[in-house]
């Protein structure tokens, strides 16, 4: 088990998110040996701000979930070269969870977000982590921020506190303010293939073969509807 195992047929984007996983975990490491700090530093796959797109089901909210999880993991292995995102840590597992107390995830069924709660936001944002290693804000919604409160998260995103990391998702490019995702590190998501969808429903739900074939088909690889389909049918 890791935190990557519900990212679901993006081996692209997992890929680059270890990448980054693992030089934030060396720069954090660095800091503790007295180095500056850099995330932007050359050649490092590390940035502050990142923008997941990709249309529903996609995974977008479950990858940048997983990469906040992966920033904060503890595990002891990582000094002996293992890969953040154990999966089992108390860092993984609380960010997984939504306990984590450095891993804010911010989901909204409003139309608009708007200066007060983006305001909030940035306050926090400012904060040093208070137990973990990264101060990391998940925006599930960033396409419904009002033109307004992209102009507060646009300073906070120009320029950010030393150990914050600001993790936006939204449908496409075009939904997001230009001044917000030119200053993103952009990853784009794609429908995973029905044949992953059933897999990943097999494996962790313990959905019967055929149902979990049934559901990916059905809902055409959007793997949330899949599982719910699923697990309500059985």
């Amino acid at each position: 088990m890791t935190v990557w195992d519900d990212l679901v047929g993006q081996d692209r984007v997992r890929e680059q998110l270890a990448a980054a996983a693992r030089d934030a975990d060396a720069l954090v490491t660095a800091v503790s040996d007295g180095k500056p700090e850099d995330p932007e530093a050359q050649g490092s796959k590390m940035t502050h701000a990142w923008l997941f797109t990709g249309p529903p089901g996609s995974g977008r909210a479950t990858a940048a979930r997983a990469f906040a999880a992966a920033l904060q993991c503890t595990s002891p292995d990582r000094a002996l070269g293992g890969e953040p995102g154990c999966g089992f840590c108390d860092g993984c597992h609380t960010s997984l969870i939504g306990t984590h107390a450095d891993v804010q995830v911010i989901r909204t069924d409003l139309l608009s977000i708007g200066v007060k709660e983006t305001r909030d936001l940035v306050r926090r944002a400012q904060l040093s982590p208070a137990v973990g290693r990264w101060q990391v804000i998940v925006m599930e919604d960033a396409d419904r921020l009002t033109e307004g409160a992209g102009n507060v998260l646009l300073k906070a995103v120009e320029e950010p506190a030393p150990r914050t990391v600001w993790l936006l998702c939204a449908p496409s490019l075009e939904d997001v303010l230009p001044t917000i995702r030119s200053r993103c590190r952009h990853l784009t998501l794609s429908t995973p293939p029905v044949e992953a969808v059933a897999d990943v429903l097999i494996r962790r739900d313990g959905v019967d073969p055929e149902r979990a074939h049934a559901a990916a088909r059905a809902t055409q690889g959007h793997i949330g509807r899949a599982r719910r389909l699923a697990t309500d049918e059985r």
